[in-house]
């Protein structure tokens, strides 16, 4: 609606650019899609063994709240914070802090420093993704007057921020590892690292990467990445 995906646009085609889905069809997915997010965490929070009282389950259910209307306002409305590069802050806020530690609370009481090294490997990761498709659409956003975090630094400096974001990612998710395998004397848990050298692989193709196109095959990389990292540890940590 906004004209930012349009034919001038790298990376693969939007299903509502390409015309296979109307406008209408589109907001209907949304509203739908929002609603079954919201019945799931509904149950899930109602069954949660940590939450005992009124107020946490209000506070769970506002927080669920917040993640769908996060998810529209990224790009829906004249203020959507996704063009006024506050994409990145969200991501990491909601991808890393709400959903590790926002979870985790939901079945055991008490903050840990553990948790927090979780959520912000995972914050971090899953913002290098956001930060490589705006790497890849800087000249279209730029010129389509979405300016995110990308736009705002400029190209050599959002790579600069993107090898800060995979240095905290993966340096938290070390520690963390270490921390468990001392905690729990269960070694195995640090098989859960191999996903680190493949951020460490990533990083040495992006520092190769000259047209913003490339960068196209690396958002999967990072995104299945942290994924493997996820499902390692919760699989290893029954060792």
């Amino acid at each position: 609606m906004k004209g930012t995906d349009n034919a001038e646009r790298i990376g693969p085609m939007r299903a509502v650019q390409s015309g296979e889905i109307s406008i209408q069809q589109m907001k209907i997915g949304v509203i739908v899609l929002g609603i079954l997010s919201m019945l799931s965490a509904g149950v899930v929070i109602a069954s949660a063994p940590a939450i005992h009282s009124g107020n946490g389950l209000i506070f769970y259910a506002v927080l669920a709240l917040l993640c769908v209307v996060a998810a529209i306002t990224y790009t829906v409305g004249k203020k959507a914070y996704g063009y006024h590069g506050l994409g990145d802050l969200m991501v990491f806020l909601f991808f890393g802090i709400v959903a590790v530690s926002g979870t985790k609370h939901l079945f055991e009481e008490g903050v840990a420093l553990n948790e927090l090294l979780g959520a912000i490997a995972i914050g971090a990761w899953s913002t290098m993704v956001l930060n490589l498709n705006n790497m890849r659409d800087i000249t279209n956003d730029a010129a389509s007057g979405k300016r995110t975090f990308v736009v705002l630094l400029g190209s050599k400096n959002a790579k600069r921020y993107h090898y800060v974001l995979a240095f905290l990612g993966c340096s938290a998710w070390i520690i963390l590892l270490y921390r468990c395998a001392i905690e729990t004397e269960n070694y195995f848990i640090l098989m859960a690292g191999l996903p680190v050298l493949l951020f460490a692989t990533h990083i040495a193709q992006v520092i190769r990467i000259t047209e913003p196109k490339a960068f196209d095959p690396e958002l999967k990389k990072v995104a299945l990445s942290t994924f493997c990292a996820s499902i390692l540890y919760y699989a290893l940590s029954y060792l």
